[in-house]
């Protein structure tokens, strides 16, 4: 019996550096596409490598709306073309502000983008959608119809990014009490002691930190947090840190976006020795350096991957 051909990786152009790796870590092709923008603005691309009967893995975050376009649009022309099966990698699935709503009339951004991702059409063997650390389990969820969504987990990332900033002798800590279920359970891997903040919501948006759950004085913390956008709940709880006694602080997230100056604020506060991302955000990627540390998420992804064809 002939084996399979091997998975043909496309991407969309913000991760395509990702894909090379992701790529490499199996020696699978890469498949390549044309692009480029019409005068008024409007995105061309064109399949150059040809997917008919092959298994394809496309990569891409939504960073942004355009890029949430380019990867539905890419993967619609592959199963087009005749890709018999799709594994969309998304490890970067933005929408987890509106995840539900509050209040009347909010729309649920991240329903409707997942509701238009399952859209795409069903190739003959399935399509699945890898997501990373997501805000919330229940994202997954969203996906509608055939898209089989696989959640997969950042955890051994961020073990050993703990590990690395800490040694065997920290207080593994988070930025409020909501995500205290989690780092609990990464701290008991670890075999360290577990943190959290107390806040007090001051308005509608608005919150203020009023104690630390554990003792940290003398004790070097390493702060975890699914996400550093700004870095502004960050900042509070590792200032309620210092004011506790810490004597060093670190920071892990999975997905780093740092927009504006963000990360050179998070610098300047003098708070932080380090902080380490995943490039599953190609901002992250793009700045890192001796004070952000960017880990590569393509091995963790390629083991899914090969174990769900």
């Amino acid at each position: 019996m002939l084996s399979e051909p091997a998975p043909l990786v496309f991407s969309i152009a913000a991760y395509d550096a990702l894909a090379d790796a992701i790529a490499h870590a199996d020696n699978w092709p890469r498949g390549k596409v044309e692009r480029h923008r019409f005068p008024d603005g409007e995105r061309y691309q064109r399949v150059e490598t040809d997917p008919a009967d092959r298994d394809v893995i496309v990569v891409g975050g939504t960073v942004d709306d355009s890029a949430t376009l380019e990867l539905y649009d890419l993967a619609c022309g592959l199963v087009m073309a005749g890709a018999y099966r799709v594994r969309l990698v998304l490890p970067f699935f933005g929408y987890s502000t509106m995840e539900r709503a509050v209040r009347y009339g909010e729309v649920v951004t991240a329903k409707t983008r997942a509701r238009l991702l399952s859209s795409i059409p069903q190739a003959s063997r399935g399509t699945q959608v890898f997501l990373l650390d997501l805000h919330v389990d229940a994202i997954a969820h969203y996906f509608e119809g055939g898209m089989r969504p696989i959640h997969v987990y950042g955890k051994p990332l961020v073990v050993a990014a703990a590990r690395r900033l800490g040694g065997d002798d920290f207080v593994l800590a988070c930025t409020d009490a909501g995500r205290a279920k989690w780092v609990e359970s990464l701290a008991n891997d670890l075999g360290v002691g577990v943190a959290f903040v107390y806040k007090r919501r001051i308005s509608g948006s608005d919150t203020a930190v009023t104690g630390v759950s554990a003792h940290v004085s003398g004790k070097r913390v390493v702060l975890y947090d699914d996400m550093i956008r700004t870095g502004g709940s960050l900042l509070a709880a590792a200032q309620a840190y210092r004011d506790a006694g810490a004597v060093a602080i670190d920071a892990i997230a999975t997905h780093g976006l740092f927009p504006g100056d963000s990360l050179a604020h998070l610098r300047a506060s003098g708070l932080f020795g380090h902080i380490v991302t995943t490039d599953s955000h190609p901002r992250a990627a793009q700045l890192a350096g001796e004070f952000l540390h960017v880990d590569s998420i393509a091995p963790l992804l390629a083991e899914h991957l090969r174990s769900n064809r």
